[in-house]
């Protein structure tokens, strides 16, 4: 139920920005709406970046404390994974900034 809701909301603050997206005719309809649904959306991507992350790491050092003797590939493995969650929050800023000029 919880991933369902998550994704209707997700949809809901994507389609906020493109409708109210300005036209030619009219510079100033629903503009004001794009900067908070793009602040909205960047809250929403941080947030869960940051608890993807936390759970990367913690199963990390799971691992770690089972298995010492594999802690150089866990740690590995984990890093370039926190580098792919990471790039996500980014590419969420680099479209915060595209879309709320």
């Amino acid at each position: 139920m919880t991933k369902k809701m998550l994704l209707l909301v997700a949809v809901l603050l994507i389609s906020a920005g493109a409708l109210s997206a300005q036209t030619p005719g009219n510079p100033t309809a629903g503009g004001h709406w794009v900067p908070i649904s793009a602040a909205f959306g960047m809250a929403i991507a941080s947030s869960l970046c940051g608890l993807a992350q936390g759970k990367a790491i913690a199963a990390a050092v799971e691992g770690m404390a089972r298995n010492p003797g594999a802690a150089k590939a866990i740690q590995l493995a984990m890093l370039i994974g926190l580098a792919f969650i990471e790039s996500l929050a980014l590419y969420t800023l680099l479209i915060v900034f595209v879309f709320a000029k």
